[in-house]
Parts: structure tokens; sequence; C-alpha cells
């Protein structure tokens, strides 16, 4: 019986994965920063004691340097200054964060009436996994009141862990400094809000009764969100791959002047985004750098890529000048741009989309230029300015019927449409409908369903024909006039 077995697997899965998270709710981190003393498995290397000072050595300095890239993040006036963490009397003039890597280190996250903490795992239910990676287990879960969120735990059997044991013979030590990626993707979001960066709803380190545990467990709560499926995208109306790129480019354009800098995404792929409600929201942040690169000559500042190198300015302070920004515009040409936005463009835009590519394909056009450069074409969009040329008489070929719909339809297929089963389409106006209409062999009538997109643009259903007309106060039916029938008085 082969659907009892796949129903058995599920159910061990959804098990462990329970299992796992409960187990993951003991949470515990590094003492503070400043603190030179961490606790170590006491068990000892058999017959070599000076290996295994050898060991726990090089994992100390690997969690030195893991804390070095978080301190940046913390400070709040933009300064450097490793110095000034360690020392406890300048605590009131110090730039640094304390409150915040304190939550992260030593409890819950629960600055806000809204915001959730170790509390709010009491009674939860796995649902899914959702990724796994060298470093991570994200989870789905509903909490007890139903609200879905996604968990962030680190993946006891990923690639780092085993690695880090393996190198360390420590799994305990293991945990804290493969579980200081999830403490600086907490900074990084704290810091780094934006409508197109997933939202952090909280994260518990301790216990579900909020107390502080061991061994360097961490837990983040963010809100749900959809993996970025591009096949499917690429399958989608221009209208909506073309969201995808404005939200990116709007996010880009956030991160190149954030509170931290300008920020690099070193790890810029599709599976770093999801989509919440249609939006994307970038999900990862682990990989996020806001350093510059310094530099002495301009061949100290190449940007490589596959098939392009780049190089930019040095300048006089030693820094390549937007090299962090340039890096993400190509990034998101290459993995985006190229997939999403030429094909099926209106044809009143393709000029429009033509300098964007080879603007941002070149390099040629900082963040700045590209952001209004989509949403100019976003304004064209949504104002219809773009269909001036189209005729008004076309739609005097059609008569109308408002507050009417229609049964018994004999659909026809366009692509891409918002539905498999026939040809929904996006228009400005009942004017550009009667061209599509037009331009349509199949095509004898459409119907403005009064339903809107995210532009506010309506959504119209064509069909090559329907046997009545039935009472709809939402929708508006137009006819070629040779094809008008008679309404229904059923």
């Amino acid at each position: 019986m082969p659907g009892m077995g796949h129903s058995l697997r599920a159910a061990a899965l959804l098990a462990f994965v329970v299992l796992s998270i409960l187990v993951s709710l003991l949470i515990s981190s590094v003492q503070q920063f400043g603190a030179g003393i961490y606790h170590f498995s006491n068990a000892t290397v058999a017959g070599d004691e000076e290996e295994f000072a050898s060991l726990r050595g090089a994992l100390i300095y690997q969690l030195n340097q893991r804390r070095k890239e978080i301190i940046p993040l913390l400070l709040l006036d933009g300064e450097e200054t490793w110095e000034s963490f360690y020392q406890p009397d300048q605590t009131q003039d110090s730039p640094l964060d304390y409150s915040l890597w304190n939550e992260i280190t030593h409890g819950s996250r629960k600055a806000h009436m809204d915001e959730m903490d170790c509390q709010s795992l009491v009674d939860m239910q796995a649902v899914e996994v959702l990724g796994s990676g060298y470093t991570k287990l994200v989870v789905k879960v509903n909490l007890a009141g139903g609200q879905p969120v996604a968990l962030k735990l680190v993946n006891e059997q990923g690639i780092d862990m085993g690695k880090c044991v393996e190198d360390f013979k420590d799994p305990r030590g293991c945990r804290e400094l493969v579980s200081y990626k999830l403490k600086k993707e907490i900074v990084l979001l704290q810091r780094l809000q934006h409508p197109n960066v997933i939202k952090l709803k909280g994260h518990c380190a301790g216990d579900a009764g909020g107390r502080g545990g061991e061994g360097g467990k961490v837990t983040v709560i963010l809100e749900q969100g959809n993996p970025l499926q591009m096949i499917q995208l690429l399958q989608s109306p221009w209208e909506d791959r073309f969201r995808v790129c404005l939200d990116l480019v709007r996010l880009l354009h956030f991160l190149s002047q954030s509170p931290l800098g300008s920020v690099a995404l070193l790890d810029f792929q599709p599976r770093q985004f999801v989509t919440v409600s249609g939006e994307l929201k970038l999900t990862d942040l682990d990989d996020a750098s806001a350093e510059e690169t310094s530099c002495q000559t301009h061949a100290d500042c190449t940007l490589q890529f596959p098939h392009r190198n780049f190089t930019l300015p040095c300048s006089a302070q030693g820094v390549c000048e937007g090299l962090n920004e340039k890096r993400n515009i190509y990034n998101a040409y290459r993995y985006f741009f190229t997939y999403l936005l030429p094909h099926q463009a209106p044809p009143g835009f393709t000029h429009l989309v033509d300098h964007i590519m080879n603007s941002t394909g070149e390099l040629k056009a900082d963040i700045n230029h590209t952001l209004e450069a989509f949403e100019h074409i976003l304004l064209l969009y949504k104002s219809g300015l773009h269909l001036d040329n189209l005729p008004p008489s076309i739609i005097r070929d059609y008569t109308v019927m408002r507050g009417m719909g229609t049964s018994g339809d004999t659909e026809y297929r366009c692509w891409p449409s918002y539905s498999q089963q026939g040809c929904l389409l996006s228009v400005h106006s009942a004017r550009e409908a009667a061209f599509i209409c037009n331009s349509h062999s199949q095509c004898n009538s459409f119907t403005l369903t009064g339903q809107k997109t995210w532009t506010g643009r309506l959504l119209a259903s064509f069909r090559s024909s329907f046997s009545h007309l039935v009472p709809d106060g939402t929708s508006e039916v137009y006819v070629k006039k040779t094809k008008a029938p008679e309404t229904s008085t059923v």
C-alpha cells in the first residue's frame, strides 16, 4: 500500500520537525560581547590534552571572528570602534546598541506589542519544512491562535554544523558558532526595516518560559512568505513580472543608503526572496555586508562575474566608489531583469525596457536613475498614457451592457493569462480591451469584471461566444455589434 507508506513517512517527518523545534527552544547564547570565556564540552580528547587545547583555541578564534562581524551592525552612529566595546565604564557614551544585543543573546525580543517571543511559540504546530541549507532550517508553523509564521533554526544536520563538529570535536561550541548567522540576521532585520524586507516578528533566546539557556540556540520568528518560483513567474503576465523587478529595485535603492551605509547582498539568488501577498521580500540577510572595499588603484575595484568584469574608480579616500551598489544592480540584471522584464512587455514600453536592460547590463546607471526609470514605467502603465495612440473610435464597434455578466461561455486561451482556463488580462480601460479583442481572431466579446490588479488596472475576460446575459452589478459586457444577443429572462 504505497499511499499508506507515503502517509507514514510524512507523519514521521512532521514528528521530527516538531521535536527539532521544541528542542531548539531550549535557547542560550554567548555571555556578552567582551566576555573572553566560553563553556566548551568537558570531555577531553582521548589521550591528547594538547590537541584538545589547540582545537578549543581555534574554535574560540572563530567565535571571536563572528563577533567582529556583528559589532559594526550594533553601532548607532556608524563609528566602527572595536575598543569601545570592551570598556564597560564607557557604556553611556558607547555607540553600541547593548539592549538589542542583550535581548538577542539572553532572552526574547518583544519590544513592541505586536512582536512575538518564546511564549508565542507555546502549543505551536509544525506544518512543513520550507527549506534547509548548510546552516539553517526553515519551518512553517501555526501558532496557538492559528497564525502561520516561519521559524529559522540552526540546522543540526547541516553541512556547517557537521564540518564544525568534525574539525573542533565540540557540538555545543559549534552550535554557538553556527548560530551567529541567525544572530547577525536578527540584528540586520532590526536595522534594515523596509517593505521589501521580510518582517521580523520576534525571536526566542530561551525556553518557552522565556528563560535563557545554554548551547547557543536561537529561533527567529518571521512573517510567512511563499518561496519565489521563477518557473511559475516566467509564465505570469508581464504586469506581475514587472512588479517583482520594481520591488527589487526599490529594495536595492534602500540598501544603497541604508542606516548601515551601502549594503551588498553577497549571496544574490532568487531563492533568497519570497512573496507576501504578491510583494517581493528579501528573506535571507545573513550574507549581507555593509563593508566598503578598500583600494589603492582602480585595478583594486574590479567586479568579477561569470561572463563580465567591471572596473570602478578608487576614491581619494581609498574606497571603491559604489561597488556594493553596482554589484547589486548587475546581479538584479542577470538573475531577474533578463528573464522577467523584456518578454511580452507592452509595445509602448519596449524602448523604455530596452533602456533599462542596457543601462543595468552595462552598469551605466546608478540605482537612483534605475529606480526613476522603473517608476516612470509604472506611472505610464497605471495612467494609460502609453495608450494615447489608440483611436477613440475603436470602442464604437462594440455594444455595451452594464450591470451584466455572461453564462454559457465559449472560452479560448491566450498567453500570458491570469486564468489557465481562458483569456483573462489586465486593461486600463474598455478602449484597450477592445483593441486586444480586435487583435484576437477568436474574440467576439469581453467583460470588464470590476476586479483590479495591484496597479489598479481592470481585469477583462475575453471569449469567442456566450449563450446568455445574466444580471451582475459589478460587470460590463462588450459585444461586437454583429454579435449582440438578447438578455436572458431566466
